[in-house]
């Protein structure tokens, strides 16, 4: 058979400092947008009305007033992009650090990514080892839209390939407040929390509290497989039935993302007004999931932030936990077992928002 295709990358064929330019550069469509709102039901005003998006100066003049898309629309899109070179051959993708959302994305934008190897550990068993990356995805104009590190164990091709050099980078906890992008012409004097679906702002919530967001969904096969079509996200574990039939779990993964995108839309009914993702500061995907779960999630406040020269917007870091098939109210985080976590929750995810502060009177 001819050698043309693309098996993709083994532990063994990644080096510390290598830069991988990705392929198919992805336009932004309004039919992304609408899908996305089908398949996680997002509700957050900014994206969902242009007229609002320009009332607080973040519409997009030059694409007709359009409103920003979902930051976690624009993730999962320069996202995609990296698996084919990536995790095409992982076993998992273990977690997330020092994201930040730059420009914000508008249907009409076009989005490339580029990322750069900055760490390699060969496991004990020889078999895997965790490849971190650090990604960028880039707008037409070359404007960071996304950044973020991420660390995924990939398969060996030949377990007694010997690794060149190893490095497990520091990581800092969460991205430094004066790092925090804010989009220029932000304004919230006219931020209608009528509109935005809730008065509680930035004012009203203290740290420690945690809220449960009350709502489940249920994860159908056909969602996840059209959702990670969508992003061009070919991992054998979420969509090849024929292989991972036959693997530890005997069915397709849900595409970590997906669970994300459900429990940040799951966050509306509880904090509407943390209209935008600026900066994703840990996460990890703690359980496994597949079709037919329900997931439930809910946050806990870890910092309020005050903006530098703001007095109209705040940001609240977060810690957003999602469960499987187990409602949050009352439910034990930590597992009876040992275990960091129960084997119900399936993601725990740090990430900083935008919130209108209270006007003072």
């Amino acid at each position: 058979m001819s050698n043309k295709t693309n098996s993709g990358n083994f532990f063994e064929d990644f080096r510390l400092g290598q830069v991988i330019n990705h392929a198919t550069p992805r336009t932004v469509t309004t039919g992304d947008v609408a899908l996305y709102t089908a398949l996680y039901g997002a509700r957050f005003a900014v994206n969902s009305s242009a007229e609002f998006a320009k009332s607080i100066g973040i519409a997009a003049e030059s694409f007709g007033h359009m409103a920003p898309v979902d930051d976690m629309l624009a993730f999962h899109v320069v996202f995609g992009k990296t698996v084919p070179d990536i995790s095409l051959n992982a076993v998992a993708n273990l977690g997330y650090a020092v994201g930040r959302f730059g420009e914000p994305v508008y249907p009409g934008d076009t989005l490339t990514t580029t990322s750069t190897v900055i760490g390699l550990k060969e496991n004990s068993n020889k078999q895997t080892g965790v490849v971190y990356v650090r990604s960028v995805g880039t707008n037409q104009m070359r404007e960071m839209v996304v950044e973020y590190v991420r660390w995924v164990m990939v398969r060996k091709r030949d377990v007694n390939a010997v690794v060149a050099e190893e490095a497990v980078p520091d990581l800092p906890a969460a991205v430094a407040a004066a790092d925090l992008p804010i989009p220029d012409g932000l304004n919230l004097a006219a931020y209608d929390t009528v509109l935005a679906g809730s008065s509680h702002l930035w004012d009203d919530y203290t740290v420690g509290e945690k809220i449960d967001h009350v709502d489940g969904m249920t994860i159908e096969e056909a969602e996840h497989m059209m959702a990670t079509r969508l992003w061009q996200n070919t991992a054998k574990v979420h969509f090849n039935q024929f292989t991972e039939g036959q693997g530890r779990f005997g069915r397709r993964l849900i595409y970590g993302g997906h669970i994300i995108s459900l429990a940040r839309a799951l966050s509306f009914n509880g904090l509407a007004n943390a209209f935008k993702i600026v900066a994703i500061n840990g996460g990890r995907h703690t359980n496994p999931t597949f079709a037919g779960d329900t997931i439930h999630a809910w946050t806990e406040v870890l910092e309020r932030i005050e903006i530098p020269g703001r007095t109209d917007v705040g940001a609240l870091r977060l810690r957003l936990v999602a469960t499987k098939n187990q409602p949050c109210a009352g439910f034990p985080f930590k597992a009876e077992n040992g275990k960091e976590f129960d084997p119900a929750v399936v993601l725990d995810f740090d990430y900083t928002v935008l919130i209108p502060r209270r006007k003072a009177s």
